[in-house]
């Protein structure tokens, strides 16, 4: 059976990273959550005091950062980064970091290098347009924004934050309009994606659609 590329784009909470993990998994395909690999970029900016105004101190940064998965969980220079990465803190500053042309470079060199054998799941915002535009499934997932906001929101009570629905709506808004709007590789949907809005869909439902989406693509 030929494996293939799934390329899965969307606005911030969407659920890109729950639909790729399942999807990945039903398919016994590897999943990379590329929003993962910046947010972990942002964090090191963040211990480190990087100025994201000084190209110097930007290049110097990603010298010193290694990235890699164990167990589909990020690791920065070694060291377990999957939880500290989704604090709020992180949340304020990725959009603009990600904007970064050298970061986006950095970020997107290592992205293709993991998808060279193929048989991958990966979300993000600029996967099947700039990472793998030749991939042979592209999913842009979206959803209304107040149930976006409460998603999020609901995620963060959950881990004790201490935020309000209205502080979550405003930083989703803040990265979907830098992520749309930025120079370097901004968010939009490939001319051929398919679209998935689950705004009304149970997590089983829209991995159904999505397992057979990628089914019709695997069997050609």
């Amino acid at each position: 059976m030929n494996k293939i590329i799934i390329a899965i784009d969307g606005y911030s909470s969407t659920g890109k990273s729950t639909l790729a993990k399942q999807l990945a998994k039903k398919l016994n395909y590897i999943y990379i959550d590329s929003g993962a690999m910046y947010r972990a970029i942002t964090l090191y900016f963040l211990q480190n005091e990087i100025d994201c105004n000084h190209l110097d101190s930007i290049r110097y940064a990603l010298s010193q950062i290694h990235l890699n998965f164990v167990h589909q969980q990020i690791h920065l220079n070694g060291m377990n980064v999957e939880e500290i990465i989704r604090s709020m803190e992180v949340s304020n500053l990725v959009s603009e970091v990600a904007a970064l042309e050298q970061v986006r470079v950095f970020a997107v060199q290592q992205q293709q290098f993991l998808g060279k054998e193929r048989g991958i799941v990966m979300d993000g915002r600029d996967i099947g347009t700039t990472v793998f535009p030749d991939a042979e499934l592209k999913i842009f997932l979206t959803a209304q924004e107040d149930i976006r906001s409460q998603r999020r929101f609901d995620e963060m009570k959950l881990k004790s934050e201490t935020i309000t629905f209205l502080e979550v709506k405003t930083n989703l808004a803040h990265r979907d309009h830098i992520d749309s709007t930025r120079e370097f590789s901004p968010l939009t949907k490939a001319i051929d994606a398919v679209v998935l809005d689950n705004s009304h869909l149970s997590m089983d439902e829209q991995l159904e659609i999505a397992y057979r989406w990628a089914m019709e693509k695997v069997m050609g």
